[in-house]
């Protein structure tokens, strides 16, 4: 039992260490501006994945191309609308607001508004058409009304 749990270990820590990327940075404080612009940026292949979790040739290729630029001293934004210009903006994981996403931004709160409207529109004609349940409203007209007030109270004396 022993030796399967230890065999196990030693296989989860090769997975482990499979997985790591070892980036040569001339200046450290390189690594985590390079670790936040791959999160940030989409692999154009995978489509859902960022440049860190993707595996793909080009993710590879626009990795390096992220390392060469942060060591030419490149600011993030100049990174961003380098990769931009030569791959679109579906390169951001955050697109700007722009002329061409706005409705993509505004979406979410006009779904809220409108779903807001609906259901204070259907609370409101609910309850209203809850008091005002008139003879005319429910399907009686004046005669049948006046029986029927006179059962109820003939009920309430026999009580």
């Amino acid at each position: 039992m022993i030796r399967w749990g230890l065999l196990l270990l030693i296989f989860q820590a090769n997975l482990l260490l499979a997985s790591a990327e070892i980036v040569p940075f001339s200046d450290e404080s390189l690594r985590p501006r390079y670790q936040q612009l791959i999160e940030e940026l989409r692999c154009p292949k995978c489509q859902n994945q960022n440049l860190a979790d993707s595996n793909s040739p080009i993710s590879q290729d626009l990795r390096e191309q992220v390392r060469r630029l942060l060591e030419e001293d490149l600011t993030d934004a100049e990174i961003k609308e380098y990769l931009k210009s030569r791959y679109s903006e579906f390169i951001l994981y955050r697109p700007e607001v722009n002329q061409n996403t706005w409705l993509l931004w505004a979406a979410p709160v006009l779904f809220l508004i409108i779903g807001i409207l609906v259901l204070y529109r259907l609370y409101f004609n609910s309850a209203a058409s809850a008091r005002a349940v008139t003879p005319e409203k429910n399907g009686l007209d004046s005669h049948n009304q006046q029986r029927l007030d006179e059962l109820l109270q003939e009920n309430r004396d026999q009580q």
